[in-house]
């Protein structure tokens, strides 16, 4: 096992050299080479820093010689090695390894659950009190490089470019001060309705408009104020923190491994306040909002199956951070109960609620002052949107020529009879500019569900038994993960929202689409499969963020946006070309 080393290295690649010695924690199941509570009440009784150090070093030393590797316990001792080297003023090796820390919890972040930017952070801040500003400004792009490589722009990347600029001009590299900040100054936060900073350190927060048929539970708690009950259609607005160490796809939860008890804006995603409002300020409200937008739209989000209101608040809030959508977010919340154990409640539920939600999607088209309505539903969900869509195509004038109700329609892993929804798009087709199914062949709510409705096929299920149609484009997403919780992968994963991002931007055909390809030599509707790690997911994102805000769209442009982002010219040519052929112009 290669030890972190708090030595100098000779290239940032060789911190990045360690194997992960299993694919996931569950794996872990070894006996330990340490034993933690004796080694906790050896480490309070130690006479001095020293003493301390030494412990931890011997400690180090033994799960470095196990034959399997606790990956978490080596990674925390380090960590404490670390904040002895910063006692000690030891800043030059306190460096290397910060560095080393960020490469490790990057690479096996399946097992470690610590975030490598602030490890990254650490190191440069270490590296510049060490006098060496050459390694301070190396950690200072890897921070930059992960924050795009997940999506982020704003305030915390454009902090990051100024201190680029700052020891760019200590060393008295004028030309490279003056590139770092005018990387800054387009990476600030761009134009978004929803999105703003809290005036405070840490974090930003997100303000989705919600309209849920779920009854209140009597608790002030942000995260409890809807229960499962059965209410009356109600609107208001909920904010949501989003950390600014934020990654793209994920929703940072208080851990127990890191001894986080309780959720912190700065750290975790997390409720911060529900308003109800009535129906006449909520579309007054929203109407505001909409009109801050560039481009006048709005996306509504249907969760699915086992899901609270407050962690479907926490979805819809990281669904348009992390596609840093320029438009308004809006959630529908029905009354699922939350638990994995309640799937007959909830199937007794979402029929209901699929009236309630043609409803609010009609009112919403008329008062919210959105040109462009996009609709984004999630698992059990679609039962309540194809429904709702159903009643209102059936109501809906789709004479030719007419503008459609809606804009993109995604239907991410619909836990619906296929025979069902491929009848049911005929009849909703003309109400959507665009629909799109993404299926997964490894999905575990859908596989139980079959089992559940006597094998009958569900539209969600990928593989060969793939649901295809005229009316709508498959996507099959299978490779985005194998586990039991990828149920949420439409989200979880930044290529996806990638997809959602250019869909929702552009329209683009699939042949256009970043990372999708179709087999040759199918008769019927092709089905697209989606290659995961071809694309440069978040830095496309962010770029396309950028884009959303301009009237025209050119070669010229998207030149000028990608150079504005990103440094490396090899990866700027790369974003030029994807960008390029998604609108068109190649």
């Amino acid at each position: 096992m290669k030890r972190l080393s708090s030595r100098p290295l000779p290239h940032l690649a060789a911190i990045l050299s360690f194997a992960l010695f299993w694919d996931s924690p569950a794996q872990a199941q070894v006996s330990p080479a340490v034993d933690s509570m004796a080694f906790e009440i050896a480490l309070s009784e130690a006479r001095d820093t020293p003493a301390r150090l030494a412990l931890i070093e011997t400690a180090i030393a033994q799960i470095e010689e196990a034959p399997a590797p606790d990956l978490r316990m080596y990674f925390d001792l380090n960590d404490l090695r670390l904040d002895i080297l910063i006692e000690q003023e030891r800043f030059a090796e306190a460096a290397n390894l910060a560095a080393a820390l960020s490469g490790f919890a990057l690479q096996n972040a399946a097992v470690i659950h610590h975030e490598p930017i602030s490890y990254a952070q650490r190191a440069a801040s270490l590296f510049e009190q060490a006098g060496d500003i050459r390694a301070a400004l190396v950690q200072l792009e890897t921070e930059a490089n992960l924050r795009l490589d997940s999506g982020q722009t704003g305030k915390a990347l454009a902090q990051v470019y100024r201190s680029m600029a700052r020891l760019a001009e200590d060393r008295g590299d004028t030309a490279g001060a003056a590139r770092f900040a005018a990387l800054a100054k387009n990476a600030e936060e761009p134009s978004n309705a929803s999105v703003r900073s809290s005036g405070e350190a840490g974090y930003s927060e997100v303000d989705v408009f919600y309209a849920t048929d779920r009854a209140r539970s009597g608790d002030r708690d942000p995260n409890s104020f809807y229960g499962h009950g059965r209410g009356a259609l109600e609107y208001g607005v909920v904010k949501v923190s989003i950390p600014a160490s934020h990654t793209a796809g994920a929703i940072e939860m208080p851990s127990i491994w890191r001894l986080e008890f309780g959720p912190k804006p700065a750290k975790h995603v997390m409720l911060r306040k529900v308003t109800p409002k009535d129906s006449a300020s909520f579309f007054a409200e929203m109407q505001d909002k909409v009109s801050e937008s560039p481009r006048k739209e709005a996306f509504v989000f249907v969760h699915g199956f086992n899901t609270r209101f407050d962690a479907a608040a926490r979805r819809a809030a990281q669904l348009a951070y992390d596609m840093n959508y320029s438009g308004v977010p809006i959630l529908y919340s029905w009354p699922s109960a939350g638990k994995t154990f309640s799937y007959v409640a909830d199937t007794a539920v979402v029929r209901l609620s699929g009236r309630r939600l043609a409803k609010f999607l009609e009112e919403l088209q008329a008062n919210s002052g959105a040109e462009t309505i996009h609709i984004v539903a999630h698992s059990m969900g679609n039962r309540a949107l194809t429904d709702a869509l159903e009643l209102l195509a059936l109501k809906t004038d789709a004479a030719e020529g007419k503008s459609p109700m809606f804009g993109q329609i995604f239907f991410a892993a619909p836990d619906v009879d296929a025979g069902l929804f491929r009848e049911m798009m005929h009849t909703i087709r003309p109400i959507g500019q665009r629909m799109t199914l993404y299926a997964s062949d490894v999905d575990w709510a859908l596989a139980a569900s079959r089992k559940l409705h006597g094998h009958a096929p569900r539209a969600g299920q990928g593989g060969e038994d793939i649901l295809t149609g005229p009316e709508f484009d498959s996507v099959d997403m299978s490779t985005l993960g194998e586990d039991m919780l990828a149920h949420t992968y439409f989200a979880n994963d930044s290529s996806a929202i990638t997809d959602i991002a250019s869909l929702i931007w552009r329209d683009p055909d699939p042949a256009r689409r970043c990372g999708l390809s179709s087999p040759p030599g199918k008769d019927t509707a092709p089905v697209w499969h989606y290659e995961k790690g071809n694309c440069q997911d978040g830095k496309l994102v962010a770029i396309i963020s950028q884009l959303w805000k301009r009237s025209q769209v050119d070669v010229d442009v998207i030149r000028e946006e990608v150079q504005a982002l990103v440094t490396d010219a090899d990866e700027a040519a790369a974003l030029e070309r994807r960008l390029v052929t998604l609108i068109g112009a190649d």
